[in-house]
């Protein structure tokens, strides 16, 4: 007797992903001037992160991409079309995206499908239905389909949220911090479903985060605001390998800092001299040196290792794969910061050898601050 047939997950059904695009816009709550100039473009299909501290504008720039905040001037295109400008408003519910708000924004008193079901009024009851029972599906929770938010865990909280923006099919996806209520062990492998569920859709999407590392698991783009403003923009290499700035260097790494002058095309620092040839001579400059591109290897005396500096562990952590150490060296003010391998060095280590990788060290002016 043949088995039965293996029963597949729901496909998502996939969207008209849509370009959107913001030309200078400006935002004010009375005198605070909280996004300054903002312009960019999302790609149809394309994941973007905006990324930065509180404060920084980017849950403003979502929401003003929503419709639930007028911004004060500038405009916001939709595949060309202004949506939101001197002459134009369109609201939300107009604009064809869907929005998944940081705490869920749940409603108690409805079930899971009936959440689902929630922005899909203007369909046939059971076209609504279908939409809805498909999008629960893909997301894993038909078995809670007729279940209260107030049974589900944070992660299966999440994943309705998901499925209610999804449902109506929407051009623009737009995410508020979506993972930052999750339990630390669930964020890996709910990003994962999330990101391979938002990829199979083709929805363009926009995701705030305040997380470095999660902006770089799930964007395609990254734009780091500071301050109301972008100060850079661009794949998560050409921002971790070429920042713009000192703040955004230190957004992406842990950073030693050493500021300086240059002498000689060099810039003297604790941990060696390091290339400076496009400074001239005299010029302030702050080196950054990442911990992780600190190697450091036990010393036992006699001559060290070329190019190497000694240094002292004053203190170390172990974090599980790898050791953050605390060292002192001669000239710097304050213990320098290294993150190794938990197992390179014995435990009653004290006297070490230390080199820099070269593709972790970056100069900046010091006045500018840029790269």
């Amino acid at each position: 007797m043949a088995s039965a047939p293996a029963q597949k997950t729901a496909r998502t059904g996939v969207t008209f992903a849509a370009e959107l695009a913001f030309e200078g816009i400006h935002l004010h709550y009375g005198p605070v001037h909280t996004l300054k100039g903002i312009s960019l473009t999302v790609a149809p299909g394309e994941i973007l992160c905006l990324l930065g501290p509180s404060g920084s504008g980017k849950t403003s720039l979502l929401r003003v991409a929503a419709g639930l905040e007028p911004q004060t001037s500038g405009r916001v295109l939709m595949n060309g079309r202004e949506i939101a400008g001197p002459a134009t408003f369109l609201p939300p519910e107009k604009r064809s995206v869907g929005l998944m708000f940081q705490d869920f924004a749940l409603f108690p008193h409805m079930t899971v499908a009936q959440n689902v079901r929630f922005g899909l009024k203007s369909m046939a009851s059971n076209v609504a239905e279908g939409e809805a029972s498909a999008a629960i599906d893909r997301v894993g929770l038909s078995h809670h389909a007729r279940s209260y938010p107030d049974v589900l865990s944070g992660g299966e909280q999440q994943r309705v949220a998901l499925a209610r923006a999804l449902a109506p099919r929407p051009s623009v996806i737009l995410m508020d911090e979506p993972f930052s209520g999750l339990d630390t062990r669930l964020k890996d492998s709910i990003r994962a479903e999330t990101l391979a569920i938002l990829r199979e859709t083709r929805a363009t999407t926009i995701v705030v985060t305040h997380d470095a590392e999660e902006a770089m698991r799930l964007g395609d783009r990254i734009a780091l605001l500071d301050r109301g403003r972008i100060v850079q923009a661009g794949t998560a290499e050409q921002i971790y390998h070429d920042p713009a700035s000192l703040f955004v260097a230190g957004f992406f790494s842990e950073l030693n800092i050493f500021r300086t002058r240059v002498a000689g095309g060099r810039a003297p620092t604790p941990l060696g001299a390091f290339d400076a040839g496009r400074f001239e001579s005299g010029a302030p400059v702050t080196v950054a040196v990442r911990n992780a591109g600190i190697e450091v290897t036990q010393y036992r005396g006699g001559t060290p290792p070329p190019g190497a500096i000694l240094g002292r562990i004053t203190a170390r952590r172990f974090l599980g794969v790898s050791e953050q150490l605390w060292l002192a060296v001669e000239g710097a003010s304050a213990p320098v910061r290294a993150r190794v391998r938990a197992d390179e060095l014995d435990r009653g280590a004290r006297d070490v050898a230390i080199s820099v990788r070269p593709g972790d060290i970056l100069l900046f002016e010091s006045e500018g601050e840029s790269a």
